[in-house]
């Protein structure tokens, strides 16, 4: 095994991030035999935290190590981390480290074996940031952490009935009523019926924004069918033959509201089927949801600043271990419409 590039972070740092006993991070660093290629993985990632999130370690004696939990998309998880890593160097009045366990399809087991290991055979942890299914196995698991004077803060998507502290992100019954607005303001009086998509039922966050979809578009259009596909994860590869196939069955298709993304692929079905959606409302100003935005494909992204959230679900970890005044507390941002007119200033440098 080849020597691994020099590091100015100490062992027990490098040992916390990854997860793995100091001896596996002196082996790896030194390149000695016994070390797996996914313990030399793992120590890669962790020098790489440390590197991103070095200038906040400089600025403060006491660290909080904060383990942020998301399953989801990876174009939603990339902004996550990207977000929290920015907001780092502002954070007050404690430095604040994050290790990422990023998962792509929604997984009660994975979020449950992940939950129960923390803070468990030495590895510190000050604070979970969690985006899981909203799952009595779930809630059962918070419950543990929460036992073991581990703040669990809960993000876009709650987990019910559970000892979280506290839940940061959108507002989501707002959301998916003021979507159910825009599409029927921009249909008028044209018929037409909408395709509804989630990325798992198990979520609450989304089953919120569902509801009050359904609800605010029987008041607004009542004569209006929803035709809904769920459990794709939210990702374009399952997504696109679902979309598919409805719109060969459904030739009345008019409008989308998108909750769990997949938004390339479901335009791409409509393109290819020689349609176009005439509304298509859709969540998160991602990568990809910009890029559809600025070429028309989508007609609005329901937004939350991310960065907020990340700023307030640390403070929310931080009340709880009393380093700041105030119990912990549900902060619901508001929902804001963007058309490709108004797109933020700080994704429009991007």
């Amino acid at each position: 095994m080849a020597p691994q590039r020099p590091t100015a972070h100490r062992v027990r740092d490098i040992a916390e991030q990854s997860g793995l006993s100091e001896a596996t991070i002196d082996r790896v660093l030194h390149g000695r035999a016994g070390a797996s290629p996914r313990a030399v993985r793992a120590v890669e990632q962790a020098v790489l935290d440390l590197d991103r999130q070095q200038t906040q370690l400089r600025l403060a004696a006491r660290t909080l190590l904060l383990d942020v939990v998301i399953q989801a998309p990876s174009r939603f998880s990339s902004a996550v981390r990207s977000a929290l890593e920015d907001e780092l160097p502002a954070l007050r009045p404690a430095a604040v480290r994050a290790r990422f366990h990023l998962r792509e399809n929604a997984d009660v087991g994975a979020a449950v074996e992940l939950l129960d290991g923390l803070g468990r055979r030495g590895r510190v942890c000050h604070g979970v940031v969690l985006k899981a299914p909203d799952d009595p196995a779930v809630a059962a698991a918070v419950g543990r952490v929460t036992e073991r004077g581990i703040p669990v803060v809960t993000l876009v998507t709650d987990v019910r009935d559970s000892a979280r502290v506290a839940y940061v992100g959108l507002d989501n019954a707002a959301a998916g009523a003021t979507a159910a607005y825009l599409v029927t303001q921009v249909l008028g009086e044209r018929p037409g019926d909408v395709l509804l998509t989630l990325s798992r039922s198990s979520f609450f966050g989304e089953r919120e924004r569902a509801d009050a979809f359904h609800a605010a578009l029987a008041r607004l259009s009542p004569e209006r069918r929803v035709h809904t596909i769920t459990d794709s994860d939210g990702l374009d590869a399952t997504m696109s033959a679902l979309v598919s196939d409805l719109l060969a069955a459904q030739p009345n298709l008019q409008a989308v509201y998108s909750i769990g993304g997949g938004n390339r692929a479901i335009s791409d079905a409509f393109r290819a089927a020689g349609r176009r959606a005439t509304v298509f409302v859709a969540h998160d100003l991602d990568e990809d949801n910009v890029e559809l935005l600025r070429s028309g494909a989508l007609t609005a992204v329901l937004h939350h600043d991310l960065h907020a959230d990340m700023r307030n679900g640390v403070r929310q970890v931080m009340r709880a271990h009393r380093l700041l005044r105030g119990a912990p507390t549900s902060v619901a941002a508001n929902v804001e419409v963007v058309t490709p007119h108004n797109i933020p200033p700080r994704i429009q440098a991007h």
